[in-house]
């Protein structure tokens, strides 16, 4: 649709006399406007728009046709076939302009426009013929635009159909039913949530969820992980700076904040944020402002807060590592995620759903599990979660496994590091069936060793210390590895 196409028009007018004064008033713009079908009733009009769907751009009412469904509940039902289509309303009683109760009740049922047919001295027209013909060409302008918004809306719900459908919560256990309710009901408002959960439970999945199925869905989702940034440098990311208001400032920086404004910023190990951001981000949550380092006045900005902590955060408020106020704020609404080994009923479907995923991306056949090895891998202790079980498949199939047995799920599920037993093979090699170039088995020893590392650790933070790397190091190796 593009405004050189015709205007195509649905007339529903139950006296011939005043047809031809519709017909008389569009006479001059008779090769852009059509008048395709007349209707003398509600019922009729319902009819041939369901049956031609996308062809009629305006519909013109009279809003006093004889019998039947009319006025204001026949705009309704014209309405719920096709949202887009433009209704002007024509009606013969007289009517003040400044009725206004009259014009709300049109435009809240999904009128355009509305006009009085005719006073006494006009015949032949529809009275303020020019107004009438304007509103014609202006519904046709407002029809193109609601239906290029539905269509770029269209594509953005299947956007995030496919993003949702990527980042599936997986499980049938009553912890992943109840967590489904919640995710449904919080979604809905605006509040403040805090997700808390050991590492690996999906605390970011549960973010997703929330920002995509809430009125938000179609702004920015923003992620940042407190614990991979330096103290020093989290305010500048998070608030911005202006140009030149410290060393090395050459040029105005937007922070999260406002790259997120009337979207949703994820803040991943709440725990972590210095006490100086601390401050700052109480400022957003109460007053709705950020403070952009080097200005003087404040920004607006219209942010819904989504926190996650694998810590006990009232610990670290009772410790003053945390402002109390702060947590309050963020603890609006709570959602706890359980460990994976308190829902082990989901453990088989979430490895026939990774071995489906991975099978897929990999080209390859899909494995078989013996029931004893289903069975040792429920019974793990999961200290990593769904994300070391991730890991766990991806083992699996990187060695083309066919037939996965109880031994080759009891090697995969130990870590041989050195000094462990009288092992002190960081790899069994004898799952290879080829030699594996250098760069490859490194790459593979450096992701199972991180791995290893951050499902022994509290966070992030503490991974990148006990691993010996600056946190920004850290998160930069992680996302090298796939693990982020």
């Amino acid at each position: 649709m593009n405004p050189a196409d015709p205007i195509n028009i649905l007339l529903i007018e139950d006296e011939e006399f005043d047809v031809k004064r519709v017909k008389n008033t569009i006479e001059p713009f008779k090769d852009k406007i059509f008048i395709r079908e007349i209707v003398s009733n509600g019922a009729d009009a319902l009819k041939i728009l369901s049956e031609k769907q996308n062809y009629f751009s305006i519909v013109i009412m009279d809003f006093q046709i004889a019998g039947g469904i009319k006025g204001e509940e026949l705009i309704r039902e014209i309405k719920k076939i096709d949202t887009t289509i433009q209704i002007i309303v024509i009606t013969k009683l007289t009517i003040n302009i400044t009725d206004y109760n009259f014009a709300n009740e049109l435009i809240e049922a999904g009128a355009f426009w509305y006009c009085t047919k005719y006073p006494g001295d006009i015949e032949q027209y529809i009275y303020q013929p020019t107004d009438f013909v304007m509103s014609i060409f202006n519904a046709y302008e407002k029809r193109i635009l609601e239906k290029r918004n539905y269509v770029s809306n269209k594509k953005l719900t299947q956007n995030i159909y496919t993003i949702l459908k990527e980042r599936e919560i997986i499980g049938e256990s009553e912890q992943i039913k109840n967590l489904k309710g919640q995710i449904e009901k919080l979604a809905k408002n605006d509040l403040n949530i805090l997700i808390d959960g050991a590492s690996g439970t999906g605390k970011e999945l549960v973010a997703y969820h929330i920002h995509y199925k809430s009125k938000r869905k179609f702004e920015k989702l923003i992620r940042i992980n407190c614990g991979s940034i330096p103290a020093d440098l989290i305010e500048s990311e998070l608030f911005g700076y202006i140009k030149g208001s410290f060393t090395g400032a050459a040029k105005e920086k937007k922070g999260l904040f406002e790259s997120a404004d009337k979207g949703t910023i994820f803040l991943d190990e709440i725990s972590e944020l210095p006490l100086s951001a601390q401050v700052k981000l109480l400022r957003v949550i109460q007053d709705g402002e950020i403070e952009k380092i080097g200005r003087t006045d404040t920004i607006k900005v219209n942010v819904r807060i989504i926190a996650a902590t694998n810590t006990n955060l009232e610990e670290r408020v009772e410790q003053k590592k945390f402002r109390e106020d702060l947590y309050y704020r963020l603890n609006v609404a709570r959602i706890h995620l359980p460990p994976l080994k308190e829902r082990r009923e989901d453990i088989p479907l979430l490895i026939d759903y990774f071995v489906d995923k991975y099978c897929s991306d990999m080209g390859i056949v899909k494995p078989v599990f013996q029931e004893e090895a289903v069975t040792s891998l429920k019974n793990y202790d999961w200290r990593g979660n769904v994300r070391e079980l991730k890991n766990v498949v991806q083992r699996f199939l990187l060695n083309e496994q066919k037939l996965i047995t109880k031994e080759v799920v009891d090697e995969s599920l130990v870590y041989r590091l050195p000094g462990a037993g009288n092992n002190s093979d960081v790899f069994n090699f004898k799952y290879l069936r080829s030699v594996v170039q250098l760069k490859d088995i490194e790459k593979r020893f450096r992701k199972e060793y991180f791995l290893h590392v951050r499902n022994n650790s509290s966070s992030d933070a503490e991974a990148a210390k006990k691993l010996g790397l600056a946190p920004p190091n850290y998160f930069r190796m992680c996302k090298e590895l796939g693990l982020k």
